[in-house]
């Protein structure tokens, strides 16, 4: 789902001066410098302790590869990316979420300087080497992440070069099962709403064996109303979602939580590329 049009290296220095943000974080949990990126989210700290950004994805870094070649350009960019921004920095982390991922990497908001001044998460983003990703923090820092994002895609900063690229359209489910494994961002209009077992469907086409699909467990449908989100009401609506794409006949993303989920709205959207 990445694409980038061009890529500008910048060095490490004084960030960008940040606006008002939430307090996001909880508690400290480490702090040390960094002495290894090993891709657009995740570092090594001195100690030898791993650590990944909060409330972030970034494309992958792949093998070079010549079938493959978009993939591989775009998780290196977002990997320079973060290294000019944190290597040979020191660091404070902020727990988010459990703390820790299932692979035993330290889960942080993180901060360049000792008094905690600069805001990584808020950098990566203004720069558009980065998605904003559900969980980890609360809701109101994730809401903020996501309109910083927002402006990189409308100045097109970043991976965000060809927004096309990188952000899927529902109506073209085979590009969107090209990130099938991956997290993707898939923006649509949904056409119906219906029931089976425990889910809750969100269909952008006709045929579910071959189109786009969001499912919400039933269990969950009372934060999503709680959030603006019932389930039952997006009918018509434009919307976008992001998660990790799957096959269930056609593609489809499970949406676990209320900010996956972003009606569309003059201010917010991308604009559609015209029907093909």
């Amino acid at each position: 789902m990445w694409a980038i049009v061009g890529v500008t290296l910048f060095s490490a220095g004084p960030l960008a001066a940040q606006p008002a943000k939430p307090a996001c974080g909880g508690a400290i949990i480490a702090t040390g410098e960094v002495v290894r990126v090993v891709d657009g989210r995740t570092f090594v700290l001195a100690d030898g302790r791993e650590a990944r950004l909060a409330a972030l994805e970034a494309p992958p870094v792949i093998p070079a590869d010549p079938t493959n070649e978009e993939h591989a350009a775009v998780g290196l960019a977002a990997k320079t990316a973060l290294e000019a921004i944190l290597l040979r920095q020191t660091l404070i982390l902020k727990a988010a979420g459990p703390g820790f991922d299932r692979y035993g990497r330290l889960v942080a908001q993180a901060f360049v300087g000792r008094d905690a001044e600069n805001w990584v998460q808020y950098e990566i983003l203004t720069k558009g080497y980065a998605l904003v990703a559900p969980g980890g923090d609360n809701a109101t820092c994730v809401t903020f992440l996501r309109g910083v994002e927002r402006k990189a895609r409308a100045d097109r900063l970043g991976l965000w070069g060809d927004p096309y690229s990188v952000m899927k359209e529902a109506q073209y489910p085979d590009d969107v099962l090209t990130e099938r494994g991956r997290f993707a961002l898939v923006g649509g209009k949904v056409l119906s709403v219906n029931e089976s077992g425990g889910l809750v469907y969100l269909n952008f086409g006709r045929r579910w064996t071959e189109s786009f699909t969001v499912t919400v467990a039933k269990r969950n449908q009372r934060a999503f109303a709680a959030a603006g989100l019932d389930p039952k009401t997006l009918a018509g609506r434009e919307i976008e979602v992001r998660g990790f794409v799957e096959e269930r006949g056609g593609p489809a993303i499970e949406a676990l939580l209320p900010e996956q989920i972003e009606i569309v709205t003059p201010e917010t959207g991308t604009p559609r590329r015209r029907a093909r």
